[in-house]
């Protein structure tokens, strides 16, 4: 018999289907039920273990692009149920995928490379995006996903929620919106056995003060942003309504490719340089992706097309990206932080350029192949330039698992 082959990332009907099995197996423990619909009519799905008034939320799908949350959510249920120290005073609820809309769209669940994952990526635009819509809608607008996660806080009151995140390449961080001050050890310690690198100048916590290496708690609402040209802000994102009961989230990220240059402390030598050549790079990039999109928009004007609208909106959010990496001093001077930033300067046209191409492959050949050479090319610079190394999907879900654990073990210690 030849070696078993790799886990790969659960489906939503493989998430649905694995969870109701759960429930014949564990009936008095167990339960599965619907708690809302998509902008589609597609179900949202909340799995609920033990029957404690003190409870955990975990959630997972929130961006379609970042696959590792569903299997981690199985893991972390199939454990609940086995180790009865976990549910002794807290229930435990998982809400399968947040966005089903956008994962029916992302269609990459097992990747051969960065380039195979950007073929079939999605990932919408903020106001479309469960969790972030707060953040930039009014409250009558906002979508039934959202909706349906603030309806399962409010009912739940979690003292702790965990939303499962990841990243396509670099390393694994933590973002707090209240201070765990004993998860950052087993949080390294975790990484390290299973040899993820910890992230630990993440862009998206530029400025925020740390609770040990790679975990970042949120700052207070007087801070100033890293990036004040980008409008969505954490602190009104559904992350926060937790706080309404006394609890608090924990966003765990985990890489799909690992890359060592993230995890390494020391001064970068030309910070303010190394901005403004990001920066330039950054818009070139988006240009090329910005002229194929202007060209082909007359044709597309009447299109109601979810990969159409995350590319405009992503290259919208360019301009003044660029502007805040020249202008802003740089938030942590260290070669992690710059090499954090240098990926999301990367990823942002890159992600447009591939939605892109998607939009246009049945429609517009000429423009579509364009868009694939720059999806090809830009792929293959991101790896080469990080040095990219597949992490094991059951490394990505252990890690992930161990660290929702640990975060629950400091949040109940806190909690009232």
């Amino acid at each position: 018999m030849g070696p078993l082959p790799e886990l790969r990332y659960p489906t939503v009907t493989e998430l649905v289907f694995c969870s109701r099995a759960l429930t014949l197996r564990w009936p008095g423990l167990c339960a599965l039920r619907q708690v809302g619909v998509s902008r589609a009519g597609r179900p949202l799905h909340l799995l609920s273990v033990g029957h404690a008034r003190r409870a955990v939320l975990v959630v997972a799908g929130a961006h379609a692009n970042e696959p590792a949350g569903g299997g981690t959510l199985l893991a972390l249920a199939r454990r609940t149920l086995l180790e009865p120290h976990l549910r002794e005073d807290t229930s435990w609820h998982f809400l399968l995928c947040a966005d089903p809309d956008g994962a029916s769209l992302h269609t990459t669940p097992a990747p051969r490379s960065l380039y195979d994952y950007h073929l079939g990526f999605f990932r919408p635009a903020g106001p479309e995006q469960p969790e972030w819509a707060p953040s930039v809608l009014p409250p009558d607008r906002l979508p039934p996903e959202t909706r349906a996660l603030t309806g399962v806080i409010d009912e739940v009151k979690p003292y702790l929620q965990v939303s499962l995140h990841g990243t396509e390449l670099g390393g694994s961080w933590v973002q707090l919106t209240g201070d765990l001050p004993g998860l950052a050890e087993p949080f390294a310690k975790s990484a390290a056995q299973l040899h993820i690198p910890v992230e630990t100048g993440a862009s998206d916590a530029a400025g925020w003060p740390a609770s040990g290496p790679g975990v970042h708690v949120m700052p207070a609402p007087e801070a100033a942003p890293a990036y004040p040209s980008l409008t969505d802000d954490a602190r009104h994102s559904t992350w926060y309504d937790v706080h309404r009961y006394g609890g608090l989230t924990a966003v765990i990220e985990v890489p799909m490719w690992a890359s060592d240059l993230v995890d390494d402390p020391a001064p970068h030598p030309a910070p303010d340089a190394a901005m403004r050549r990001l920066a330039d790079r950054l818009l070139r990039d988006a240009e090329e992706v910005r002229r194929v999109l202007e060209e082909v928009r007359p044709r597309h004007a009447e299109a109601d097309d979810p990969l159409l609208r995350a590319a405009a909106w992503g290259l919208e959010l360019v301009p003044g990206l660029a502007a805040d990496l020249v202008r802003t001093p740089p938030a942590d001077g260290t070669r992690a932080y710059v090499g954090s930033v240098d990926a999301f300067a990367r990823r942002v046209p890159l992600r447009a350029a591939a939605m892109l191409r998607r939009a246009l492959a049945g429609t517009d050949a000429h423009a579509a192949a364009r868009l694939d050479r720059l999806v090809a090319h830009w792929s293959d610079a991101f790896a080469a330039r990080f040095q990219a190394r597949w992490v094991p999907v059951e490394h990505q879900v252990e890690h992930q698992s161990r660290t929702v654990v640990a975060a629950a073990r400091q949040a109940r210690d806190r909690a009232p």
